[in-house]
């Protein structure tokens, strides 16, 4: 049998098989890894994980890193947005490899940063960013300068803990809460509308497809 050379991956604590394993364990329309992980949230230290967000529908945010310039206009964002999420019963999860402590001082120092109602992860070991295939890591030569840091990774997961989209952006590129929103409505309504589909730039009460072959050629 023909042997398979394993290392051992700082950020998560496992061994992996640089043949057989995937950089991102996630996958769309497949269950995504349970976590239990430190969020800031109300002004409090507090423990959440995956399994226990059950029967909601959970929207991940990774973002670099605290203290930084495009993801305090991300967060911001959808901090304004953030009730429309939770009318749609949907929670906001932010993520970061900085540590509760870390969030806590961002709160403290920046006005727009204290806005934000929703919770605010911590994964200082990178578990999380690694599990879903956004963690930057180096390279075996030279380190990188934002290696640790998470790219700006956006996933939606239904309420039985299946994840239905994703979108990772390069870091200099910001995205926009209204469109994460757009996304989170359009699964949302192909989840209750079996046999529908949502074309291009959809919003609630547009029309939508049923797709056959009497549509083929015709759009």
């Amino acid at each position: 049998m023909k042997e398979t050379k394993s290392n051992y991956c700082e950020h998560c604590g496992e061994f992996h098989d640089q043949v057989r394993d995937y950089t991102a364990q996630v996958k769309v329309g497949e269950a995504v890894p349970d976590f239990e992980f430190e969020v800031f949230h109300t002004g409090a230290v507090k423990t959440m994980s995956l399994s226990k967000l059950r029967g909601k529908w959970v929207v991940l945010v990774f973002y670099p890193a605290d203290f930084t310039f495009v993801c305090p206009t991300e967060l911001e964002d959808l901090a304004k947005l953030h009730p429309k999420f939770e009318a749609a019963n949907a929670e906001i999860i932010s993520v970061s490899t900085d540590t509760v402590f870390v969030h806590k001082a961002w709160h403290d120092a920046s006005e727009g940063i204290k806005a934000i109602r929703y919770p605010m992860a911590a994964d200082p070991s990178g578990k999380l960013a690694y599990a879903f295939g956004v963690l930057i890591e180096g390279g075996e030569a030279e380190l990188t300068p934002d290696e640790g840091l998470a790219l700006r990774g956006t996933f939606i997961i239904d309420p039985s803990g299946i994840l239905r989209a994703m979108e990772v952006n390069d870091n200099s590129m910001g995205r926009k809460a209204a469109e994460t929103l757009r996304k989170l409505l359009a699964a949302q309504f192909v989840d209750t509308h079996k046999g529908r589909v949502c074309p291009a730039s959809w919003e609630p009460g547009d029309d939508t497809l049923e797709p056959g072959l009497d549509l083929v050629g015709k759009l």
